[in-house]
């Protein structure tokens, strides 16, 4: 009888320590995501003036700037994680396209106040993307408990289960791996 209460108590035991250990791992990823909208909102912060900065310049890439104020709009009134995820997504897609728009203007690339901006954007940018890589980390602990033996018995049980990295999405991803095209002109 002994042994049969010794075996229950060190069952609970690893039950408990195994449900701690999830609530931590999730409470990591919700705290890295937090770090994420920080930096987030900074970007959006940076965003209006850039195009402001832009506006002027560029009178035929009107489309591109209604693009970003629409992407920006969209992610500043995401509330998931998922959604927010996805907002980012096509507003750092609609901001490649201003990238590239502003290539065919080379006195915008000139202004004191647009490279200013450009390269507070770039900054935050940096800083996003380590601030996603501790995310990703995070989730990734996160999920290995989810889907490995033990924890894999309480977790759905207890509403844990496997979450979204933040990845780049196709467009990103595709420039991403594109030659960089470099030349001495």
């Amino acid at each position: 009888m002994i042994i049969l209460i010794v075996l229950v108590a060190a069952i609970a035991l690893l039950a408990v320590s195994l449900y701690n250990r999830l609530v931590k791992l999730r409470n990591n990823r919700e705290n890295a995501f937090a770090d994420i909208d920080v930096q987030l909102r900074q970007r959006h912060d940076l965003i209006p003036q850039l195009v402001d900065s832009v506006k002027g310049y560029m009178t035929h890439e009107r489309e591109v700037l209604e693009e970003i104020t629409r992407a920006r709009s969209a992610a500043m009134q995401a509330g998931t994680i998922h959604e927010k995820i996805e907002a980012e997504n096509r507003l750092g897609s609609a901001l490649q396209g201003l990238k590239v728009a502003v290539e065919a203007y080379p006195d915008l690339k000139a202004n004191t106040n647009f490279l200013q901006l450009q390269s507070e954007i770039s900054d935050v940018e940096n800083k996003l993307a380590a601030v996603r890589r501790y995310f990703n980390n995070a989730t990734k602990e996160l999920n290995n408990a989810v889907e490995t033996f033990p924890s894999n018995l309480l977790a759905s049980s207890f509403g844990f289960f496997r979450e979204e990295m933040f990845e780049l999405n196709y467009t990103e991803r595709e420039t991403m791996e594109q030659r960089p095209d470099i030349s001495f002109k």
